[in-house]
């Protein structure tokens, strides 16, 4: 029997995950792999040679191949943004105000297992994880100039991957995603936490250059999803609009990934990913985002059962210049728009992150943690302003049974 204080541990950690909205370390609103206790510590580079398992099942599928026997990862991380909101009072319904937002730090869970095949004369290996994918909040219900100004908006996936090893040296994989988003707000108005489901596509390759180099790429599409009945918009002081459906999609990503590990006899291992985000075909975030490159690198140094891990990732700043009147099928002007970007400016450009970990720490269980801050940043947005800062951190612990759990994913054996 389990006993029933763990389970409700289980419980309360993943509904704690569940209400993440940690956009304080996000590119534009999606978190990629910067929360993963590995990866995370090495600015989430992982497109090649994935350091923790729910980095290879939440990006590249192909590098599944690179973890033996069964294992399962537990994780979460908290995050603890500063984020403040302007704007001069010339909307109809919003007051002139400065205020940092109310909404509190945020725990995100990411949680995962792999089992391959090979015991079957089968050369793949079965991922399924439930990832913390995007998030972000906003909340001024408290300055009454902002005539209750908050938006939330939660993204959560299951997601089963396959990763295949087609040759020696070639790997690919895929999978599929369902998604589970919860929004609420952004526009002034009327409105209500509303759910909505949608599915989401990934294909990747993994390929052994050299005994030292790996090459990583995945293709991952958008995954679109329609808040039914979301808003109705206030144009004026008590006067509300017919109720409106709000369309938001999660941009398809281009991603391709080097890691290698011929420096200092095999223990310093260099990752680095390059990442294209394509938000002008994504509902929504085309009206207010451009097209966004993010560069992630990392080292990880090992010497005998401790790893320690190094980050930097530079994210271009999404925000477009000028934008139109409307967003996400909601029409709402120019100022409005602006209005809304505020509460979206994810613009810092530069994060450091740093992490340790621990193999064995027990027989077969692996210790990590990780820890990083995105640089403080502002920017003007015609009559609405931001500013944003964040730090986060957090740990995992990953169990490894039967045949590779006395290998961490680095070993020459991983491939």
């Amino acid at each position: 029997m389990i006993p029933v204080k763990r389970i409700c541990l289980v419980v309360v950690v993943c509904l704690a995950g569940m209400s993440s909205t940690a956009r304080g370390q996000s590119f534009g609103v999606e978190l990629h792999n910067t929360l993963m206790p590995a990866s995370g510590g090495m600015g989430g580079a992982s497109v090649a040679r994935p350091q923790d398992l729910t980095s290879a099942i939440n990006a590249n599928p192909a590098t599944l191949t690179q973890f033996e026997g069964t294992q399962f990862l537990f994780g979460g991380a908290w995050v603890e943004p500063t984020y403040n909101v302007s704007h001069d009072g010339t909307l109809p319904v919003v007051g002139n105000f400065s205020a940092k937002s109310g909404t509190p730090g945020t725990a995100g869970a990411n949680i995962g297992v792999t089992q391959d095949f090979n015991a079957l004369g089968l050369p793949a290996t079965l991922g399924i994880g439930f990832i913390s994918t995007a998030g972000g909040g906003t909340d001024f219900r408290d300055v009454p100039a902002s005539n209750g100004t908050s938006s939330q908006l939660v993204v959560l996936n299951i997601t089963n991957a396959l990763g295949v090893q087609l040759t020696e040296r070639l790997s690919a994989g895929a999978s599929i995603s369902l998604g589970t988003a919860f929004y609420d707000g952004l526009f002034v108005g009327q409105s209500a936490m509303v759910p909505d489901y949608a599915l989401r596509g990934n294909l990747g390759f993994g390929y052994q250059l050299t005994p030292d180099t790996t090459l990583g790429f995945y293709y991952q599409t958008k995954q679109n999803f329609t808040f039914s009945d979301a808003i109705s918009l206030e144009s004026a002081p008590g006067v509300f609009d017919p109720v409106l459906d709000v369309k938001m999609s999660l941009p398809d990503n281009l991603a391709l990934g080097v890691a290698n590990d011929s420096l200092m006899d095999g223990n310093l291992l260099l990752a680095f990913d390059v990442i294209y985000k394509q938000w002008n075909n994504a509902d929504l975030y085309q009206a207010i985002y451009d097209n966004q490159w993010v560069f992630q690198a990392g080292a990880q140094y090992s010497s005998g059962r401790k790893r320690l891990r190094l980050g930097y990732v530079f994210a271009q700043n999404p925000l477009q210049s000028s934008v139109g009147v409307s967003a996400g099928g909601v029409t709402v002007g120019t100022n409005g728009l602006q209005y809304v970007q505020a509460q979206l400016a994810v613009i810092n450009e530069h994060r450091i992150t740093a992490g340790v970990g621990i193999v064995d720490v027990l027989p077969g269980m692996d210790f990590d943690l990780v820890a990083g801050g995105m640089f403080y940043d502002s920017q003007q947005l015609g009559a609405s302003g931001a500013s944003l800062e964040s730090y986060w951190i957090g740990a995992g612990i990953t169990w490894r049974f039967g045949r590779g759990s006395c290998h961490g994913t680095s070993a020459p054996d991983a491939w």
